[in-house]
């Protein structure tokens, strides 16, 4: 076997195989199944965010294609009706758990790590939209054609973890959802244009928090 490791099998490598079947067998995700395991779909999933593929066809031709490479994942390249068929009868508890699983040993490693040089605990405030195909999410209309949440994020910059997230119609603005957001007194939170909104800002001040932003040119 080549000595050499993707950096798709060292992201893998981040979740304990035998961590993860524990799961499947706690949250009963394999019962009565056949085929497809859902390490395999897992992985399908994992390379269908990391790769940016739009579809299952695009999963399926993309494993594929380097199909002499999964053995080292422990896999075979998925069809997409078994990731189809999988995806809406599997339990998603079962992914729930391995992300969290993942989060503590990722914060574990972070304890102790070098921190920010600043004395107040400072985070980064930003948001992301996330497609959403359209005729299965109808809820989700965020233009004519296209469906999409919004994901907003605070980065705690003591060992770069987010620890704060809020899933909202991809419509919603961003200073919207800044409101919901606590911070506690002598916070630093750095923020975009797109959080401009000067009865927050005096929220923020009354509560001791401090913020640094861009000013908008009719400020």
């Amino acid at each position: 076997m080549n000595a050499s490791c993707s950096l798709f099998s060292q992201i893998l490598k981040l979740i304990p195989r035998t961590d993860f079947e524990r799961i499947v067998n706690e949250t009963g995700a394999e019962y009565r199944s056949k085929g497809l395991s859902s390490w395999s779909q897992f992985v399908g999933m994992l390379f269908c965010q990391l790769g940016r593929a739009h579809s299952l066809r695009e999963i399926e031709g993309g494993l594929k294609s380097c199909e002499g490479k999964l053995a080292h994942l422990g896999i075979e390249a998925p069809a997409r009706s078994s990731l189809s068929y999988a995806n809406g009868h599997r339990p998603w508890e079962l992914f729930e758990r391995v992300f969290y699983g993942l989060f503590d040993i990722v914060a574990a490693k972070a304890v102790g790590k070098k921190k920010f040089r600043f004395k107040n605990k400072l985070v980064s405030l930003d948001s992301t939209v996330i497609d959403l195909c359209l005729s299965l999410y109808d809820w989700a209309k965020y233009r004519r054609t296209k469906g999409a949440v919004k994901l907003h994020l605070v980065l705690d910059h003591d060992g770069y973890l987010p620890c704060f997230g809020l899933v909202t119609d991809g419509k919603v603005a961003d200073v919207k959802a800044a409101w919901h957001i606590a911070f506690a007194p002598g916070t630093i939170v750095v923020d975009d244009r797109g959080y401009n909104d000067y009865r927050l800002f005096a929220e923020w001040t009354d509560a001791g928090v401090f913020f640094v932003t861009r000013m908008k040119d009719n400020a």
